[in-house]
Formats: C-alpha cells, structure tokens, sequence
C-alpha cells in the first residue's frame, strides 16, 4: 500500500505553486510533518510538509515544475499503521515544541534511483528566488555548484553575482539576431501584480491630484528621532505612514473599498487601517501590509516596516503578510523620481506617492531660500469620493510633512 500526498490547499485562492527545491529523494524516509518541498506561490515561499511517515517512493515532479492544487507532490510507502497524522498545518508546516520546523531524514543506506539522485543534486543548495535562477542560467552558471550564503545554505542574488564578476571575461560582445525575442513567463508574483494591476484600471475609476512640498521640517523630524532612539528603525516612511494614518482617520471615505453584490453596489468603509507599502524586491513588486497601523507609534510603525522589509527582500513573506490592506504608500523616490501616477492597489480606494526629496529654492516668509522638497501625489477613486475629500486629505498629509509638529496637537 502506497500513500499520495498532493499539493495541499494554500489559501487566499491561490491555485498552484512551483518546486523550488526537494528536501527529499526517493528512498528517503520521512516522519509525520517533515518539511519535504519549498514551493513558491503568487504570494510567498512556502515550506511544505507531508501528512505521512514511511518511505518516499516517487517525486511527482521537478524542481522549476508548475504543480496545480490537488495534483500528486510526492507517494509515500508507510512504515506502519501509523503512517499519516492528519494535523498538517496546510501550506505552512507543523513545528517542534521548540518551534523549529522539521525537517524530513535522509536514509544513508539508500541507493536512490538515478533520476532522483540527479534531483536531489539539483535541489541540493537552496533557490528561492526565481530572479536568482534567471541570473544564473543567463550568466551559464550551475547553481548546484554555488555556495550559498543565506539561511540553510539558500543562494541569494549576491552569491550568483560574486560568482559572475569572477568569470574569465572577452572584449567580444554578442550581437543577438534582428529576429532574436526572450519570452520571459509571466508567473508567480509578477503574475499576481499584473493581474491585480490590469483589474485595478478595468475596475477603477481613478483620479490623481499632487502638491509639492517642503520637506525640510520632516527630515529635521527624522533626524531628530534617530538621534533619540538610534536602536530604532525611524524613517521618512515611518513618519509618512504616521501622518497617513491620521489623514485617514479624518478621511474615512479614503479608507475603504467599493464591493459589487449582484445589483447592489456598496462603499464599505473600514474602522481599522491596515497600511500597504509597495517594496521592490528580487521577486518583483510586493506590497506587505501593516495590520491595526492606527494602534501604532512612531516607533512602532517603523519597526514593523523594517521587519515587513526584511521579509520581502528575502522572499519570506506569508500570504497573511499581503493581504488586507486598506491603503497603500508608495515611496517612488528612493528610484530618483520625483513624481508619479501610480495605480491603485485594487480593491483600495486611495494610493499616496513619494517623491524624491531634493534641495529647491523655495519661497520663505517672502524671502527665496533653499528648501528640502518633495512631491506629495494621491490617486483616489472617484466612486467613494470627490475632489474635495481627496484635496483635504493630501493638504492635511502635506501640512504634517512641513510642520511635523502640529500632529501632536491631535494625539
């Protein structure tokens, strides 16, 4: 008797995943719950573990293969009566009582098959990042031959990039053919940010107002903060993601959704706020969210940012992590820009822009003087509010970014 563990339901509707690596071969034993393949879904990588204890008898399928939900990961021969334990956490993996998670066993003795034993040297060092395999293979580099510096041995964009710059280099540069394409798969996270993004435009009747502003009060704001709690992660974000929550709490309309049900259409406002950032990362565009942000300092919603931030740069963030979000900010000026239309971040109402913060001569008690400026930039939806909502909300951020100060009279 055999027993077949397939690709488990995920959550947040995501119906299928790619084998990033095997933490099995075949022959290996596995216990109940072992950890025994990193897939990666359109929302995050995910460690899967496996219901049942015995000997793994087939892989259903490779490492880069695209598995549908439902479809066969791996077959199992059980060792005994015992074989399945039917309390796998789906999608994330049970842990030891210490917290750590298991991890399955490998059997010394076994002669694995010559195709497994070729797939296990495949998935032997740790590739999360598609970006990171694309980067390889462009270069003609063998990522099984890589060693990687990250967590379990993982291989980060930086161990392929050190491993390039030592490559034997020609002054002879390819010419590609006038009828040369790269078709790159538009799959994964990439795929879940078109598709939000193209429904966004479909869907939202959007609008865009922007307001320069003097920044000058808020980088002194910033500083000052640093300086007072340097263990801390206080940034321009961290002040910005302040003064939007405040801006929200007098602006609810900005802060909600509009839901379609059959005939009805309703605007539902939310009593929380749940603030997104959009992050740029190996995998693409993600936008982590900050839960119960309206409950936060300062301080604390610098330190959640930097956490979430650190998440997304390693390709660790949950499906819960992207999820839920009522608003969003976007920092475009760590690109060197200074202003942008963005797109809303379906289904929300609102998405406020960052520009670059830049010295400008700037006009001062009638006096011309320089000034650190930036570019304020609200898209809104045009269903849950109008111009003068959207207006007031801006003017109220804009006027915290030059006076930090005056927050304080309403907290």
């Amino acid at each position: 008797m055999t027993l077949t563990f397939t690709l488990p339901d995920l959550g947040e509707g995501l119906t299928e995943a790619e084998i990033v690596a095997w933490r099995v071969a075949e022959g290996d034993e596995v216990g109940v719950d072992d950890i025994v393949v990193d897939v990666e879904t359109a929302k995050a990588a995910v460690e899967v573990p496996c219901p049942y204890a015995g000997t793994v008898v087939t892989l259903h399928g490779s490492v880069g293969d695209m598995i549908p939900v439902g479809r066969p990961l791996l077959t199992v021969e059980p060792n005994d009566d015992r074989a399945g334990s039917g309390a796998v956490l789906v999608g994330y993996g049970t842990e030891h009582a210490d917290g750590r998670p298991r991890r399955a066993r490998r059997q010394p003795s076994a002669e694995p098959s010559p195709d497994a034993a070729g797939q296990a040297e495949r998935s032997a060092p740790r590739v999360i990042s598609p970006v990171v395999r694309r980067l390889a293979r462009d270069g003609g580099l063998d990522v099984a031959r890589l060693a990687g510096t990250g967590p379990d041995g993982l291989v980060l964009r930086r161990d392929v990039e050190t491993a390039l710059t030592a490559l034997p280099h020609t002054d002879e540069v390819p010419v590609p053919s006038a009828t040369e394409q790269v078709r790159i798969p538009l799959r994964g996270v990439r795929r879940t940010a078109a598709d939000k993004l193209a429904r966004s435009r479909r869907e939202i009747p959007d609008a865009t107002t922007w307001v320069d502003v003097d920044a000058t009060g808020l980088v002194e704001a910033r500083d000052t903060l640093r300086a007072a709690y340097p263990d801390r992660a206080v940034g321009v974000l961290a002040l910005l993601a302040r003064f939007v929550v405040a801006g929200l709490r007098r602006h609810p309309e900005l802060n909600a959704h509009v839901e379609h049900d059959g005939d009805t259409v309703e605007i539902v406002q939310a009593g929380y706020v749940n603030l997104g950032f959009a992050a740029q990362t190996d995998r693409g565009l993600v936008v982590p969210v900050v839960r119960d942000a309206h409950r936060m300092t300062t301080l604390e919603l610098g330190d959640e940012l930097s956490r979430l931030t650190g998440l997304a740069r390693d390709g660790r963030l949950s499906p819960h992590d992207l999820t839920g979000g009522t608003f969003t900010v976007n920092n475009y000026g760590v690109f060197g820009v200074d202003g942008s239309t963005p797109i809303i971040n379906h289904p929300e109402a609102g998405l406020l822009g960052v520009g670059r913060i830049v010295d400008k001569p700037w006009v001062v008690d009638g006096a011309l003087a320089v000034r650190k400026v930036t570019q304020l930039s609200l898209t809104f939806d045009h269903r849950v509010c109008d111009g003068a909502i959207a207006g007031g909300f801006l003017r109220y951020v804009a006027d915290c970014v030059e006076r930090p100060v005056g927050l304080l009279a309403e907290l």
